[in-house]
């Protein structure tokens, strides 16, 4: 009698899932998002590169305010600027360009496409729209005769405002890169880090400018 031996069946191992983590993220707020698609460390390394350009953004302005403060201690006849009243309606342009932004990522991550479109490109004509503000009102400054060397008040109203517009600058062009990619965002094709940094990058801007405004009416 000839013995055989039964080999036990071998279990199929489980299919490798290569399509990496869903467009909307798993990040607080929707900004753990990957930058490309198959996420990874990708996502982690993009997003921390936004916190160290916040954090560094915070040290220079951080340094400015030192500046101001310490100038303004020391002058024997500290002339106040007086704020164009632009300024005002530049941070209510700015407040409701977050939103927008908001309402952007809220739509993507509801599918609604084509409203995720048009927000993104309201947000991208808000921004703009902050910068032709300012420089209205940078002429309307100068057009009183205070220009960036008249007195410290003046030249640092200046050099804060600038600095912080200068900075918006880099996030509309996060922006315009961000409209040229959406439609493949939407699709699903690359992942919605760019989307997500951008936004934090968007709202810590505004949250520096009602900083800068508020040190100008307290100290300017």
């Amino acid at each position: 009698m000839v013995s055989s031996v039964i080999a036990p069946p071998r279990q199929a191992t489980p299919a490798h899932n290569d399509a990496g983590p869903p467009p909307g993220g798993n990040g607080f707020g929707g900004f753990g998002g990957g930058w490309n698609s198959g996420g990874g460390a990708r996502p982690t390394i993009a997003m921390s590169g936004v916190w160290v350009g916040i954090a560094s953004i915070v040290m220079l302005f951080g340094a400015l305010t030192s500046a101001f403060i310490i100038r303004r201690g020391v002058a024997t006849s500290w002339v106040r600027t007086p704020l164009p009243n632009i300024i005002f309606l530049n941070s209510a342009v700015l407040l409701v360009s977050s939103l927008t932004l908001e309402f952007s990522r809220s739509s993507l991550t509801a599918g609604l496409t084509r409203r995720f479109f048009v927000w993104l490109y309201t947000t991208l004509i808000l921004g703009g729209a902050f910068i032709a503000g300012q420089l209205t009102a940078w002429r309307e400054l100068v057009r009183r005769g205070i220009y960036l060397a008249t007195y410290p008040s003046g030249s640092f109203f200046y050099l804060l405002t600038g600095a912080h517009a200068l900075h918006l600058l880099g996030g509309i062009v996060a922006l315009i890169v961000l409209v040229c990619r959406a439609p493949k965002i939407a699709r699903g094709v690359v992942t919605r880090t760019l989307l997500d940094g951008t936004a934090l990058y968007w709202h810590f801007m505004y949250a520096l400018w009602m900083y800068i405004l508020l040190l100008l009416i307290l100290k300017g």
